[in-house]
């Protein structure tokens, strides 16, 4: 099956597998599983924070992150279309009684200054209290510049906000860039690295901040059922992944700009309104095609897809490779016909 659907799709290689076998395990609740313990300092010193905790998944990071920052009745700021917001079932509002106030995404993904400043609250009891923004980097497959980001950071110290970086795929931003994770990470307070998805372990996320941050949000994650024992064997995984795959995201954005520009030879379909960045590719599709029809036959000859995201996205990955792509034009070339 060549798998359109997401980088989480990604399978473990058998390096890390073979680290995964063999990694050394404790209880991790109790602090013993030296895995996960090395892991933790490895991710702390390699983006610049004091300290790491592993979790299961981007969202339960993000969570942690908000109830770490935020109190019952307070207030985070994002943006319209951030993952925290939109897909992640309400997490805050439901268990932490943290109250969202999205703004408008602009194309390039960026949100204006001038909107967050006006949605700051004032010191008032008729309003939540405006205690943390939350950025989203990459989102859409869209990079935020490192001059946006140092903007950025300068608002929240005038405005003594905590700033937290929803970084499930920040390495694709960081190698598109050109520069060290650190040139990223810099300007947070709080960050969270998807383990699961381009860079290819098979479970699991980072979340990082300093030492009092990371107790609460560990505390946190004990209250959500967070708490892993011998986690040690998804560490190994992560750990292979930080440190040998990231270099190789630059072949999943290569593979994004061929697959965008192959997509426009299909009758019906354009990628030319969205700029491809990283490993997202986001078409138009006319109405003279049936989406959900050509999903389900190209189901049937092997390649998977999400009909009417967006339009449609595509995402590139390690399981898909040039040739993948070939074969994916050529047979919805012959359905097409």
């Amino acid at each position: 099956m060549i798998d359109f659907r997401s980088d989480t799709v990604t399978q473990p290689c058998k390096n890390m597998r073979r680290l995964m076998s063999n990694a050394m395990v404790g209880d991790d609740v109790y602090g013993d599983d030296p895995t996960v313990n090395e892991l933790e300092h490895y991710s702390s010193v390699k983006h610049g924070f004091d300290d790491s905790l592993f979790v299961t998944s981007g969202t339960q990071a993000n969570l942690l992150a908000i109830l770490a920052h935020c109190e019952r009745g307070d207030e985070y700021i994002c943006g319209q279309d951030a993952h925290n917001y939109k897909y992640e079932a309400g997490g805050a509002a439901v268990l932490g009684s943290v109250q969202p106030q999205p703004l408008e995404n602009l194309p390039n993904g960026e949100i204006c200054l001038d909107k967050i400043v006006a949605a700051i609250k004032p010191n008032d009891f008729h309003f939540a209290k405006t205690k943390l923004l939350s950025l989203e980097n990459t989102i859409g497959g869209k990079v935020l510049s490192l001059s946006y980001l140092s903007e950025v950071r300068s608002l929240t110290k005038k405005y003594g906000l905590q700033h937290h970086l929803d970084g499930a795929r920040v390495y694709n931003a960081a190698v598109a860039l050109g520069v060290d994770i650190k040139e990223i990470s810099q300007h947070f307070d709080s960050m969270t690295v998807c383990l699961s998805k381009g860079l290819g372990a098979p479970v699991g996320s980072l979340l990082m901040g300093n030492s009092a941050f990371i107790e609460k949000a560990r505390r946190h994650r004990k209250m959500l059922g967070g708490g892993m024992r011998q986690a040690g064997i998804l560490a190994a995984a992560g750990l292979y992944a930080l440190k040998n795959n990231v270099e190789r995201l630059e072949q999943d954005h290569e593979h994004a700009r061929y697959l965008a520009g192959r997509i426009n030879e299909l009758p019906g379909f354009d990628s030319t309104s969205y700029e491809v960045q990283t490993n997202l590719v986001f078409l138009n599709v006319d109405n003279s095609v049936d989406i959900q029809a050509f999903t389900k036959a190209m189901y049937e000859k092997g390649i998977n897809m999400t009909p009417g995201y967006q339009g449609m996205r595509l995402v590139t990955h390690s399981g898909i490779e040039k040739s993948d792509i070939d074969s994916f034009i050529d047979i919805a070339k012959a359905h097409l016909a």
